[in-house]
């Protein structure tokens, strides 16, 4: 895994306020995802950046890559994530007469942009982003993975642009100011309470992302965007055994082909189904397992929304099941909500945190680092095979993202300054979302309005609510430099399953049935039989007290978020987590989060 930055000038000049170490600063911070290596390159109007965390061909592989032809630099390429199929393209571009120096994925990439053009992207399997630059036509092509697994942004300074894997890198270059506006206040909010993402756009203003499965090319005539691939309707002819066994089929072909590097790689384990499906699937081709889990002590508690319970025991049973080499990493209350640790996630993160999720997954990606540079997880599996509590009939029937009713968040917009929360209008921003993310998706002829219905819940989940997830990942794995991996969402596996009728995805009246099915014989009764739980929540009270005490702290002393809020909702917020019913930490982190994503990146305020 790595890390790309970049700029290109269109009119026979560099961006505006480039400087000679301007491609280096914004390099150097994204050191972190690439601890291995960095290296730049700079030529004319146009330069790339590169940071590498070595998984394969650890010897080669160095980037940016440049094809020379006559003396003269023909492409460049800088190149993020892993290609799965590289060894398949390998072949084929050797048959049509290409020539390799190296053995991993990188030069693959290079040699396929270079014989089919913006055509390579559709050939990729795998989660990545890269960048190209051909200096003889000056024309800049970004590509970002089908499900948006790899990040890449880029923002547009008059005839040129620069580009980066992360905000941070973007903004480093002097020409890119950090803006917040209230578009970009709306998806600060959104994509974090409750999850929103809006495909394309960042929090700051004039900072965009490249959607995932897009092309995007800028040349001097402007920026031209192409989807490459999107989640399509496709009649589904197989019946109930069939498709179990295909699900398996793409299972083990995604899980064996994510398990290729040249470093040990390990699986994060905590016990839930899909988690203990991919371990067991890993485990022939593994040689010796490894496998982590996270223990937050008292971690969790029945009756929430989304339905927790512990994970420890269930993971100690895999455990056993598999025979793997297992470690723990432990985490408490305290720790979690250390300022400290709070605002190098906040750094870390584009947005605003999950809370405890995010400081407690950072403490669990850091423990696998020490001992691994690559893992598999499950993500992908809720949202693909159905596993959440809004897949049902009655809320894929609703007109709003299923999940944001049967979460049952509280407005946090009543925490803001009321002037402020009218200007945003959040309910009506959220009922356009909907209302755009609908409208994308087609149905074939004959499709039951129920059918219909569900499997545009689980197109929002895969583009709107998923997304959230992934970012969160990627910032927080590569602040460690870790690399994880994720066979669920194989887009072959993606397509077909996105495809199968919800009767057949639910034939037991279970959610996850047709995972469950497939992957059966592998697991324990106990696991299989194991209700959905998520990554789990820290319910000590010391965690409670600690919120507590930084909130009121902020609201004595000041801070950038304060010119956002309303204090007298905050102070009826501190009563509430003062009192002995319901625990407000949404709110509370809310606040907190806010003010660090302030001071950490100061935009300017354009509200």
């Amino acid at each position: 895994m790595c890390g790309l930055v970049g700029y290109a000038g269109f009119a026979g000049r560099v961006p505006r306020g480039t400087e000679d170490s301007s491609l280096k600063e914004m390099t150097e911070t994204l050191a972190c995802r690439g601890p291995d290596a960095s290296a730049e390159w700079a030529e004319g109007t146009a330069g790339l950046g590169h940071t590498r965390l070595a998984v394969v061909d650890l010897a080669g592989g160095r980037q940016p890559m440049v094809l020379e032809r006559g003396g003269r630099t023909v492409l460049v390429v800088a190149f993020t994530g892993e290609v799965y199929n590289h060894a398949r393209l390998r072949s084929e571009l050797t048959s049509l007469g290409h020539r390799f120096t190296t053995r991993g994925d990188s030069e693959v990439v290079l040699r396929a942009v270079e014989a089919w053009g913006e055509g390579a992207a559709a050939r990729l399997e795998g989660m990545f982003a890269y960048a190209a630059w051909e200096p003889g036509t000056r024309r800049l092509t970004l590509v970002r993975d089908r499900f948006g697994i790899k990040p890449l942004c880029y923002a547009r300074i008059g005839d040129a642009v620069v580009f980066g894997s992360e905000p941070k890198a973007v903004l480093a270059h002097p020409a890119v100011t950090a803006r917040l506006d209230l578009d970009g206040l709306r998806e600060l909010l959104l994509s974090s309470h409750p999850m929103i993402k809006t495909p394309g756009r960042t929090a700051f203003a004039g900072l965009n992302e490249v959607v995932p499965g897009t092309v995007v090319s800028v040349t001097a005539g402007g920026v031209r965007a192409r989807r490459y691939w999107s989640l399509a309707p496709a009649e589904h002819r197989d019946d109930l055994p069939a498709t179990v066994v295909r699900v398996r089929q793409l299972l083990e072909e995604a899980v064996t082909g994510q398990l290729a590097a040249d470093v040990p790689v390990s699986v994060l384990l905590s016990g839930g189904l899909d988690s203990s499906a991919i371990a067991a699937l890993a485990r022939p081709a593994a040689g010796t397992l490894h496998t982590l889990s996270v223990d937050l002590g008292n971690q969790a508690s029945d009756g929430d929304a989304m339905g927790r319970d512990p994970d420890g025991p269930y993971a100690e049973l895999m455990v056993a099941h598999l025979g793997s080499s297992h470690r723990r990493v432990r985490v408490d209350a305290e720790m979690l909500a250390e300022p400290g640790r709070r605002a190098r996630v906040g750094r870390l993160r584009d947005g605003l945190t999950l809370g405890d999720f995010d400081t407690s997954l950072l403490q669990l990606y850091g423990a696998v680092r020490e001992h691994f540079a690559v893992t598999l997880a499950g993500d992908g599996a809720d949202e693909l095979f159905g596993g959440y509590r809004w897949f049902t009939p009655e809320a894929a029937q609703g007109e709003s993202f299923p999940w944001d009713s049967v979460l049952d968040r509280a407005d946090l917009t009543r925490l803001l300054d009321p002037e402020l929360a009218k200007a945003l209008d959040l309910n009506a921003h959220r009922a356009d979302l909907y209302a755009a993310a609908a409208a994308e998706l087609e149905h074939l002829p004959g499709t039951t309005p129920a059918e219909a219905a569900l499997r545009l819940d689980s197109y929002l989940n895969l583009t709107r609510f998923l997304p959230c997830l992934l970012d969160r990942a990627d910032r927080l794995s590569m602040g460690v430099g870790l690399e994880v991996r994720v066979p669920f969402l194989d887009h072959h596996l993606v397509e077909y399953v996105f495809n199968t009728p919800w009767e057949l995805k639910t034939f037991d009246g279970r959610e996850k049935s047709l995972l469950r099915a497939a992957v059966a014989d592998l697991l324990p009764e106990r696991v299989l039989a194991r209700r959905k739980s998520p990554y789990p929540m820290v319910r000590d009270p010391a965690y409670r007290t600690a919120l507590t005490l930084q909130v009121e702290r902020l609201l004595a002393e000041g801070g950038p978020a304060t010119e956002l809020l309303d204090p007298a909702a905050v102070r009826g917020l501190l009563l509430e987590s003062r009192g002995k019913d319901r625990f407000p930490r949404e709110g509370l982190e809310l606040v907190l989060d806010l003010d660090q994503w302030l001071r950490t990146h100061r935009p300017a305020l354009q509200l």
